[in-house]
C-alpha cells in the first residue's frame, strides 16, 4: 500500500514539474494571436476525441442507430448543455437517459 501512495504522489510532482516547466517557458515568450486562437482549439478537439469513440462506436463496430444508448444519451445530453447551459443538469440527464436506456434494452 505504501509503494501505491508513494507511485501516486511522484507522478503527481512530476506531473506537476512538467506543467510548471511550460508555465514558466511560456511566461518569457511571445505567442502570435495566431497561435493562440490554435491553442483555443485543444481542448475541443481532446474531449471530442475522448468521448466520441465511446458515442458512436460499439464493439469496435460503427453504431449509428437508436439502439446505441449512449449515443442516445450523448445526444440528449448536449441539447441540454446547449439549451441550459447547466453542467449538473447535462450529466443528470445523460446519465438518467442512458440508465434508463440500458434497463429498458439489457
Amino acid at each position: 500500500m505504501t509503494a501505491l501512495w508513494f507511485t501516486m504522489i511522484i507522478a503527481g510532482v512530476i506531473t506537476y514539474i512538467i506543467r510548471l516547466m511550460f508555465i514558466l517557458l511560456l511566461e518569457k515568450v511571445q505567442i502570435s494571436e495566431q497561435v493562440k486562437k490554435g491553442l483555443n482549439l485543444v481542448p475541443p478537439a481532446v474531449f471530442s476525441a475522448i468521448i466520441f469513440p465511446d458515442l458512436f462506436l460499439k464493439n469496435g463496430d460503427l453504431a449509428i442507430s437508436f439502439m446505441n444508448g449512449r449515443l442516445i444519451a450523448g445526444l440528449l445530453a448536449i441539447i441540454t448543455a446547449w439549451r441550459t447551459k447547466n453542467i449538473v443538469l447535462t450529466v443528470i440527464v445523460g446519465m438518467v437517459v442512458l440508465t434508463v436506456f440500458q434497463v429498458l434494452i439489457q
